[in-house]
């Protein structure tokens, strides 16, 4: 397994809407491998094709990462992932990103979804997910569509973290 370069905020490809994948192959799998791999290394929970730069409707979470990101005991590869159920009710939850890094903000998201996808192997499943997996799930299946958690805020806050980003890198 390989660690993949992370992809941060401008870069176009975050923005892109993402390709269905034809069919779960050895290159596909290599590939969640590498993306499971490099999201453990960036202490994430989550990580989506765009963010190591491929525009593949693919996700890889772990909900069960510990504070010093050692591997929790459920890793997650969700290949072309619908949300096909997403509850009323609603949660607000403090997002941060590995491609918008050292930033957070409270977000309002649906307090459980159902999402139908492929698997590892390439069979067809589903997963219901409440509380801290949903709103994982919904994170990076926003990805795919290229929409960022800060795409979610008012324009003030948004406009805050996007001048913070600049600061950090620079500009």
């Amino acid at each position: 397994m390989a660690i993949l370069k992370l992809y941060t905020y401008p870069d176009k490809i975050l923005r892109q809407k993402c390709e269905p994948v034809a069919a779960v192959t050895d290159e596909i799998r290599r590939l969640m491998d590498d993306m499971l791999e490099t999201m453990y290394a960036d202490k994430g929970v989550g990580l989506a094709a765009p963010q190591v730069g491929i525009a593949k409707r693919i996700i890889v979470v772990d909900d069960k990462v510990s504070e010093d990101g050692e591997p929790g005991p459920n890793p997650r590869f969700l290949v072309n992932p619908e949300i096909i159920r997403k509850s009323e009710d609603t949660i607000w939850f403090n997002e941060g990103c590995l491609s918008l890094p050292g930033q957070c903000a409270e977000v309002e998201r649906h307090r459980a979804v159902t999402v139908r996808y492929l698997d590892y192997d390439g069979k067809e499943q589903t997963l219901d997910a409440e509380e801290y997996l949903a709103v994982i799930l919904q994170h990076e299946t926003d990805h795919l569509d290229g929409i960022l958690y800060i795409d979610r805020l008012s324009r003030l806050k948004r406009n805050i973290i996007i001048k913070k980003l600049q600061k950090q890198s620079g500009e």
